[in-house]
């Protein structure tokens, strides 16, 4: 293998957890996941030549990922039949969480996926603990923009979890 080819794998590697946690969120089961994570690798490869080094490398797969999974969950919306199906976010965890908290995390996960794919992107990435000034470059859009949609989204999932509790 080339040197290319070697730094290319070691940055899949190194940031794995981005394109997994991504594509968790915008695919219903395993092999939808399994094929967008195909599909992200090869725009990643495609852009390799042309990633400048001014930018973060995990700002660029952020941008390369959610455009992929933005045009391809747009591509294949109609096609795709509604499913309960939830895969949780690879974690690491290695602590047991309670019943409770892990109904909250998928009612989580399950809001999240209703959301329109730019506000779950931003979410993803706010819940990343990136900065809104990062969130701004990797999604194009103003610093005041991405805090006005977080806020929206916040209230929105807010109320989606009241409406859950209530409804019980």
């Amino acid at each position: 293998m080339g040197d290319n080819e070697d730094k290319f794998i070691s940055i899949l590697e190194n940031h794995k957890g981005i394109i997994y946690k991504i594509t968790n969120s915008y695919c219903k089961n395993i092999s939808d996941q399994q094929d967008l994570v195909q599909e992200i690798i090869l725009q990643l490869w495609k852009s390799y030549p042309k990633y400048d080094n001014q930018y973060k490398l995990s700002t660029w797969i952020y941008r390369i990922a959610l455009n992929t999974s933005i045009s391809n969950y747009r591509k294949n919306k109609v096609r795709k039949e509604k499913t309960t199906e939830l895969t949780p976010i690879l974690t690491t965890s290695v602590n047991e969480v309670s019943p409770m908290e892990e109904e909250k995390y998928s009612d989580l996960q399950k809001f999240i996926k209703e959301l329109k794919e730019i506000d779950k992107a931003i979410i993803l990435l706010y819940l990343d603990d990136l900065s809104q000034k990062e969130i701004s470059k990797i999604m194009g859009i103003t610093s005041s923009n991405v805090s006005t949609r977080i806020n929206r989204i916040k209230i929105s999932l807010k109320q989606k979890f009241n409406t859950k509790n209530h409804s019980s």
